[in-house]
């Protein structure tokens, strides 16, 4: 079998990547053990053409011009010269991409096209309740319609996306996000007291200013604590920073609360257990999501996870059970919830001993990649 991945967010030293970025960084090389050709196709980060490999995984990152708003011709040019020659050189099964990309590729024969629902233009737009644009709506319309089947990442992103997009009758199966249970495991670093730690997009949708907003409520409580964020920027349209927003319009709201605040940017992937391991509490008041990895990912490490109650949450987390789950809108209800893992600290830990056993049982990689491997057997056959 041969598949072939179309993301333009396969993982790259030295630039940031998104949720898509590390799932694939997950998922990929573990199908090469079990015997898969993998190759991932798709647009450079620089403008360059490179080829790289990553545990046998072959990555072809395309180079194409960026001309008078006409760079995706150009990149779609060249994505579908480089799949007409891998695939004349080794025969692709199945092609693979997230919701717009399938829009304008050329079906070859022989190969099946699937989607994975990682949250589209549609999906997102409203839940964000903002305006479906068009060009990018009628394009994630074209792609579904090609698709020989689809993968959702959870319930909530199949049901949501099927308001608004048809799956056309075709297969369509759940399969939630791959966690690496052994390289996200428990840790012995020494845990800083009343730390609150924050990792993913810094952006509206992740609920970070509602977090932010919540803080002084908790070092009411406990004057000690910290919250430390870590995460890529994100930037309005006119190219404003998100966090500079914060920092002018928000923070300032905090008095003496705002000098235990801190941002770290991106950081790389391999640093993640590390500051997951020295997190007391870990907080994700995401607003929308379509699964998530940073909660399955800090659960299998037994930290104390306070997950959204909205969308896939509650397929994630059962309150008081595996972790706790807030209210994204509510900065009392977010602080509520960190005061609550602080001061119950033996309920706390039953809780975070049976969050990873849930994670093993429900997002090891071992179980994920077998559920991939068998439905991309059962679709070619």
């Amino acid at each position: 079998m041969h598949l072939c991945l179309i993301t333009h967010e396969y993982p790259k030293s030295g630039f940031a990547h998104g949720g898509i970025g590390s799932f694939l960084k997950t998922l990929a090389p573990k199908l090469v053990e079990q015997g898969i050709m993998v190759t991932v196709v798709g647009l450079s980060y620089d403008y360059q053409e490179d080829y790289d490999e990553d545990q046998g995984v072959r990555i072809f990152r395309l180079g194409y011009q960026n001309v008078n708003r006409l760079g995706w011709f150009y990149g779609l040019k060249a994505m579908n010269k480089k799949i007409a020659a891998i695939h004349n050189e080794y025969p692709i099964s199945i092609i693979e991409s997230a919701e717009l990309e399938l829009a304008f590729l050329t079906k070859l024969p022989g190969i099946k096209y699937i989607i994975r629902l990682h949250g589209g233009h549609h999906f997102f737009s409203e839940s964000e309740r903002r305006k479906i644009d068009f060009w990018k709506g009628f394009q994630e319309k074209r792609s579904f319609k090609k698709a020989d089947a689809f993968i959702a990442v959870s319930n909530f992103v199949k049901v949501k996306t099927n308001e608004f997009l048809s799956f056309h009758d075709k297969p369509i199966v759940m399969i939630n996000y791959p966690i690496d249970v052994n390289f996200f495991k428990p840790k012995n670093n020494v845990v800083i007291k009343h730390s609150i730690v924050f990792v993913g997009s810094v952006c509206e949708k992740k609920g970070v200013r509602q977090l932010i907003l919540s803080f002084p409520l908790v070092k009411e409580k406990f004057p000690d604590a910290t919250l430390e964020i870590y995460g890529r920027d994100w930037f309005f349209p006119n190219g404003k920073s998100y966090i500079e927003m914060l920092k002018e319009t928000e923070i300032p709201k905090l008095g003496s609360s705002a000098n235990d605040i801190h941002f770290y940017g991106s950081v790389n992937h391999e640093n993640i257990p590390d500051i997951y391991a020295k997190a007391q509490v870990c907080v994700f008041p995401s607003h929308i999501e379509t699964q998530g990895l940073v909660a399955p990912e800090a659960m299998a490490m037994e930290k104390l996870v306070i997950f959204t109650i909205e969308g896939p949450g509650p397929e994630t987390i059962t309150n008081l059970e595996n972790g706790l789950l807030c209210n994204p809108f509510m900065t009392e209800d977010i602080a509520n919830q960190i005061i609550w893992a602080f001061s119950n600290e033996q309920k706390v830990a039953v809780i975070c001993k049976n969050a990873r056993q849930s994670v093993l049982e429900k997002y090891s990689a071992a179980l994920i990649v077998q559920k991939n491997i068998d439905f991309y057997t059962k679709l070619i056959q």
